[in-house]
């Protein structure tokens, strides 16, 4: 059963064009190598199938370290060797440091790669040193820095200061730093970030050339500058609202959050920590001592490896399990199932699920309390019309005292090879909260093209009362996020809208030109969202006009707090920022046109 744990309770130089395209990316050879398959024992006939065992290894890819291992520096520059440049390579990696203290290491991190600590605080684990992301691989250009995370760690950086500059799908959550946080790369090159949840930086948090930032539920000792799109919810320590001038955008408090699953050690027993929902939260959960929450054994998840079938994995969830996916690439010839109020489906070092032959990778039933994290969705080959379904459509079930949440699962189409979909994530439960997540259709990599990796919708919201806080979605075809729900609320929201239309005629809307980023359906009567951003950057044609970033009908109820447009070195203009408000972009100068208020 679970138990209860006690409560401790200036701006930068505005970049041009964010990123150049890429040729494809070789994967590269295996570091440890991949699990071997796992299956439930086939039935005797007449006999019932074999029940599936909970808990187990973590597999080859999870990396685990006390203080007293041998070689940790060694181990871990090996595994950055691999990683990286690895942008579309097959390897995964979880970097797990049980608690104690760790003396001078400078944990880099490429992609694919997570690193986290052991205990139920973050000041349980201590290095002293640095965990660092850099763009030594890219030229000093950080807008790449895709795919890896760090969590659940005290660090007290070398020289005061810990770099960690990153760009979409790259979380920071539970970390405490005692010192400063720079999240520019090394020369203040361009940068395209990023996301902070449920952190504490004694220090003073450094941007620099960070183009946008959204920090949640945390505690920093100062914020250096803004560039066009800093978004703050909880956070003690931020800047006072002042948008757009310099870019701030501060509420003080996050109306509703739940901090993401993750794995512990209570004494030699793994569990996995289940963070209690916070109503207007504001500052860490952890500042006091433990967390509130419960607590799973690993002995109730079935521990899966790559080669595993999807019929398994709903076996598994069937018999009453939940799931940890261990780092590895999945393919799936069905959707995993979840159907059971409060079923945790859990990856560690971005687990991979590929959809083939135009399944959906996920779906979940209209229930209570799932809680969704840590995994990435790649689209398959042959067309999905969704990837990710949060209930079924219709769902109405109010969830408010105990939503499902969806944090750190992204979704990618192309770039590590051919892949298509028509709807990456539908959210029809009610109350659902989106917490993190980058979705993109690709723009550079392998199997990449306006019709090659076609991908019209990023995200459609059907239920009502959901939130988003950190929403990231990228490149659609046609309209990148679509609303429809009744009292829907984002915090942070930035886009780019697909760089590769080859005319004016492709993105026409009907009689409007182009497709809003980010769409409120006439329908709705209330929606709120602050600190909303779109950019445009139509390389292949650059004389398209894009009419505005934003639509939603005009009614007193759907408001809209400090909205940018940005132009990207005059590839592509805007007429609008929301609906027909809003000064035009021009020229080539990268400047944001911003709507304070609207309507």
């Amino acid at each position: 059963m679970p138990s209860t744990p006690t409560e401790a309770h200036d701006s930068g130089r505005p970049p041009l064009a964010r990123r150049s395209v890429l040729g494809a990316m070789a994967a590269a050879p295996g570091l440890l190598g991949l699990s071997s398959p796992a299956s439930a024992t086939p039935a005797a006939p007449g006999k019932q199938p074999q029940a599936l065992p909970g808990g187990g290894d973590l597999g080859p890819n999870v990396i685990v370290f006390d203080p007293s291992t041998a070689g940790i520096q060694s181990r871990l520059d090996q595994v950055f060797r691999q990683q990286e440049s690895a942008q579309f390579g097959t390897g995964r990696y979880a970097l797990l440091f049980k608690p104690g203290t760790y003396n001078g290491l400078n944990a880099q991190l490429g992609f694919y790669t997570s690193i986290a600590g052991l205990g139920l605080s973050p000041d349980d684990t201590t290095i002293n040193g640095d965990v660092t992301v850099d763009a030594g691989w890219f030229n000093g250009n950080a807008t790449q820095n895709f795919w890896r995370s760090a969590e659940n760690l005290a660090l007290s950086p070398v020289n005061g200061t810990n770099r960690w500059a990153v760009a979409q799908a790259a979380p920071f959550r539970r970390m405490h730093i005692k010192g400063g946080l720079n999240l520019a790369p090394s020369g203040y090159g361009w940068a395209s970030g990023g996301y902070i949840a449920d952190s504490r930086v004694d220090g003073s948090v450094g941007p620099y050339s960070q183009q946008q930032w959204y920090t949640r539920d945390s505690s920093v000792g100062g914020w250096a500058n803004a560039v066009w799109n800093m978004v703050f919810s909880g956070v003690q320590g931020a800047p006072a609202q002042s948008f757009p001038n310099p870019p701030y955008t501060t509420l003080d408090t996050t109306p509703v959050s739940r901090e993401k699953p993750f794995l512990y050690l209570n004494g030699s027993e793994y569990r996995v920590f289940l963070p209690e929902k916070r109503t207007n939260a504001r500052g860490t959960t952890w500042g006091s001592g433990t967390p509130r929450g419960t607590s799973l054994s690993l002995s109730q998840f079935y521990v899966a490896k790559p080669g595993v079938t999807a019929a398994t994995l709903n076996a598994a969830l069937t018999q009453g399990l939940h799931l940890l996916l261990t780092p590895g690439i999945y393919h799936l010839d069905q959707p995993i199932q979840v159907n059971r109020a409060g079923t945790v489906v859990l990856g560690l070092g971005y687990a991979t699920l590929i959809p083939d032959n135009g399944v959906t990778a996920l779906r979940t039933a209209d229930v209570d309390g799932v809680r969704l994290a840590g995994f990435l969705i790649d689209a398959g080959p042959v067309n999905s019309s969704t990837l990710l379904e949060v209930g079924p459509s219709g769902a109405s079930a109010d969830h408010s005292a105990n939503p499902t949440t969806v944090q750190d699962v992204f979704v990618r189409i192309g770039g590590a090879g051919a892949g298509k979909a028509t709807t990456s994530m539908v959210i029809n439960s009610r109350h659902t909260i989106i917490d993190h997540t980058w979705v993109w259709r690709a723009d550079h990599g392998t199997g990449v093209g306006w019709e090659t990796n076609r991908a019209d919708y990023g995200i459609r919201v059907n239920g009502s009362d959901v939130l988003a806080t950190g929403l990231f979605v990228e490149h659609f075809n046609k309209y990148d996020v679509q609303w429809y729900g009744e009292r829907g609320r984002t915090i942070f929201f930035q886009n780019e809208k697909a760089y590769d239309a080859p005319n004016q005629a492709a993105i026409q809307n009907g009689g409007i030109k182009g497709y809003a980023a980010y769409k409120v359906a006439d329908s709705v009567t209330t929606h709120e969202g602050w600190g909303l951003g779109s950019y445009c950057y139509y390389n292949v044609d650059p004389t398209i006009v894009q009419h505005h970033g934003f639509a939603a009908p005009n009614k007193p109820g759907v408001k809209f707090h400090n909205l940018l447009v940005v132009s990207l070195g005059g590839n592509g203009q805007y007429e609008r920022v929301v609906n027909d408000t809003g000064s035009p972009t021009s020229g080539t100068s990268t400047v944001p046109s911003t709507v304070v208020s609207y309507p």
